[in-house]
């Protein structure tokens, strides 16, 4: 393993008269009738990497379902949905209004390629002036649509494997693969934004600056494991650091919790709640 990163002294060190208010609150807009995990997965992480308070806003079909396994602490939001089970168009404006209590969004884990889900994906991205993290089935309803992040700019965070950012792109994933750190700064140089683009050694890129990973391991390569690193970068987003910054440590935090999960559990055995398990100590060794 490489030489250990620190963390910021902002993270670390909390005022004596701190309360949840001080660290963010994250509304995270994930999952369907199919993919339920995927929003409690990044709730927990979300928590388990400081954020104060977390709410899920989620189909109001698998609402009473996901109140049995999320975590006690995190609330939910139970939102129109399609005949699918999936988020509808028609939860635009509870959205919108509960928006306004949350610092940092964070959009896409499970929520499935329903059109009319995708359509109030675009709505959001592009009418809500917060931050916000997008990931999985958020980029894909990006495809395509890329206008509508021009203006969002330094407010985004884009966390693409390599499919969606083939997606994304309209390039070839072997093109990608070959010229990761090219195509991953050129984009957000482009678009004025932040983009992790994941795999084996994660960049994390914005106009300006470039970060190229290397803590993480294959066993990570598992349903789940990018819904766990959204939370956590929406979760150091909220907590005050830079955009860029909240991509990096993230990325490095979460690779590292996964390098402690592959050493308990194995590689071929660890799964992505064993990631967010390790969250804590992959935080201490980085105190």
């Amino acid at each position: 393993m490489s030489k250990i990163m620190q963390l910021p002294a902002r993270l670390l060190r909390r005022k004596i008269n701190s309360h949840k208010g001080d660290f963010g609150h994250i509304f995270i807009l994930a999952g369907c009738a199919r993919f339920s995990g995927a929003a409690v997965l990044c709730a927990e992480a979300a928590m388990r990497c400081g954020a104060g308070l977390v709410t899920m806003g989620i189909p109001e079909g698998i609402n009473q379902a996901i109140i049995k396994i999320k975590p006690k602490e995190v609330m939910t939001l139970p939102l129109g949905q399609t005949k699918e089970g999936t988020l509808s168009l028609s939860a635009y404006q509870k959205i919108k209004d509960f928006s306004k209590k949350a610092d940092v969004l964070a959009i896409g884990p499970g929520l499935s390629g329903n059109k009319s889900t995708q359509s109030l994906v675009r709505k959001i991205i592009k009418t809500i002036d917060k931050s916000m993290v997008v990931d999985a089935d958020g980029l894909n309803a990006l495809a395509g649509h890329l206008e509508i992040i021009k203006k969002k700019g330094q407010k985004l965070i884009l966390t693409p494997h390599l499919g969606e950012m083939s997606r994304l792109t309209n390039k070839s994933a072997q093109t990608i693969q070959n010229n990761r750190i090219t195509i991953a700064k050129q984009f957000a140089s482009r678009y004025n934004l932040t983009i992790i683009l994941k795999g084996h050694r994660t960049i994390v890129a914005d106009s300006r600056n470039i970060y190229i990973n290397k803590t993480g391991n294959p066993g990570m390569g598992t349903a789940g494991s990018g819904d766990v690193l959204t939370g956590m970068v929406a979760a150091l987003w909220a907590q005050g650091l830079e955009a860029f910054e909240a991509a990096k440590y993230a990325a490095y935090l979460h690779g590292l919790a996964g390098d402690l999960a592959a050493q308990a559990k194995t590689e071929i055995g660890m799964i992505a709640s064993d990631i967010i398990e390790k969250i804590p100590r992959a935080i201490k060794k980085c105190s």
